[in-house]
């Protein structure tokens, strides 16, 4: 697929990262010459120096042949325009854009053929706020993805001492829960990923990946771990698009302080909410922090566009006793190195972002990519079609599919109803079906498994 993504910031980086090295004819437009020349120096791509909106820049990419663009320059008005420029005079088949201000996104007749032809609008900070919001859900969890519309949900969890289940061997794990039914896509033990066997024993520290109906979830991570109580008490530091979308969607149902170091903002902000406490002041202030009654804060959760402040602040609210702190983080460098016992859970937005956009590269009626392990491994959903004459999965077993090695079929998704997976699961046309790869390289033949020939009508 020849691609033109428009940006070489974080996000056009990460989604470079991920589609270099899948066969994929990929060029970079960037005003940014040194940017540019540190991801050729890094990836098989191509380099455009010049506005990414500019009809002669985006020729000079080979706009006139590309199957996508994808515009995630920091500037919602460059990616608006480039998508014009893209349908108006290359005539280019799908066409992404980033749009951050709400102000666009309150007015979606603005991206159709008659105003700005975008096919897909990606929105980072709604999909990080929807990813944090899944974590506060369900408290412990690591990593919480949907799929087939909220019916099914990829979980990560790390085993704890006294887990029921750590210890014993997974077959164990339907003795304990006869009426659950679930299935552990992948274990990493240490960073070295495990294949999930019947006899396979769950050891402290493990990361658990599992895959089961939304209703059972909290069943399932009880085996695992201690099942915490319900957050209540939620401290919010920075009020920008992610802090204060957060504080709207929370305040209902817990009860949420916002810290914002912007006077104008926090005044403002605290006019456009019901029931939140909005605090002028500095996250990282110790004696703030205290004031608020820290130690006795279930979550603490650091959005602001510092990097440095959110993992400080995080660092001092744990020191002060808060529950559990989770710190945005850009530096892609920096998340692996912070997450430990400090900090709680570093949340990339790039990861939570790229997931949205995999969905519509992927081939083979993928509707659905969440990507796992800072971008090492996937999860996706793709829809079985086709009959068994036509379909190299329809009409077959689990155990009767070739599937490229390290990859697994969690569960599958039949109308309204869930069923997960096992060797004698047969796969039926229309199918939407939930497959985790512990190695993203063998993207291709998934793909390949869930097209149909092309005698097929």
């Amino acid at each position: 697929m020849k691609i033109i993504i428009l940006g070489a910031g974080q996000v056009g980086r990460s989604v470079a990262n991920a589609l270099a090295s899948e066969a994929n004819d990929i060029t970079v437009i960037d005003q940014n010459e040194a940017l540019l020349n540190e991801m050729q120096n890094r990836l098989d791509l191509g380099i455009v120096k010049g506005h990414a909106a500019q009809p002669g820049v985006l020729q000079r990419a080979g706009a006139e042949d590309a199957d996508m663009i994808l515009a995630v320059t920091n500037s919602d008005e460059t990616n608006m325009v480039a998508c014009q420029v893209a349908y108006t005079i290359f005539h280019t088949p799908t066409k992404i854009a980033r749009v951050r201000s709400q102000g666009y996104l309150d007015y979606p007749k603005l991206f159709d053929t008659q105003a700005f032809p975008v096919d897909v609008l990606i929105s980072p900070e709604q999909e990080v706020t929807d990813y944090i919001l899944r974590l506060i859900e369900y408290p412990g969890a690591l990593q919480v993805l949907d799929f087939a519309d909220g019916l099914v949900r990829l979980v990560a969890v790390r085993a704890y001492d006294n887990g029921p289940l750590v210890g014993h061997a997974l077959s164990t794990l339907y003795d304990h829960m006869p009426d659950v039914d679930a299935r552990v896509a992948a274990i990493y033990r240490k960073g070295e990923v495990i294949r999930p066997q019947g006899d396979t024993r769950i050891q402290v520290d493990d990361e658990v990946f599992f895959i089961a109906a939304t209703g059972h979830i909290r069943a399932v991570m009880s085996e695992l771990r201690k099942l915490e109580k319900p957050y209540r008490r939620l401290i919010i530091a920075g009020a920008g698009n992610i802090g204060r979308r957060l504080a709207h969607a929370l305040e209902q149902k817990y009860r949420v302080k916002l810290i914002e170091s912007n006077q104008t903002r926090a005044r403002d902000i605290a006019k456009r909410l019901d029931m939140t406490i909005v605090l002028y002041g500095d996250a990282a202030d110790e004696n703030l922090l205290l004031e608020e009654n820290i130690e006795n804060t279930d979550v603490f959760c650091a959005v602001t566009n510092d990097d440095e402040a959110n993992i400080l602040s995080a660092m001092l609210a744990k020191r002060l006793g808060a529950g559990r702190v989770m710190a945005l983080i850009n530096r892609s460098a920096y998340v692996d190195l912070v997450q430990s016992e400090t900090i709680d859970i570093a949340i990339s937005p790039q990861q939570a972002t790229i997931g949205s956009l995999l969905t519509h590269v992927r081939r083979g009626d993928v509707v659905q990519v969440h990507s796992l392990r800072r971008g090492a491994a996937e999860a996706i959903e793709a829809v079985a079609h086709g009959d068994k004459t036509s379909s190299k999965v329809v009409g077959k077993t689990i155990e009767e599919i070739a599937l490229p090695a390290g990859t697994s079929i969690g569960a599958i998704v039949r109308g309204d109803q869930v069923l997960i997976a096992h060797h004698d699961t047969l796969i039926e046309s229309g199918d939407h079906v939930i497959l985790f790869l512990v190695n993203k390289r063998k993207i291709r033949e998934v793909e390949k498994l869930f097209q149909v020939a092309v005698t097929f009508l």
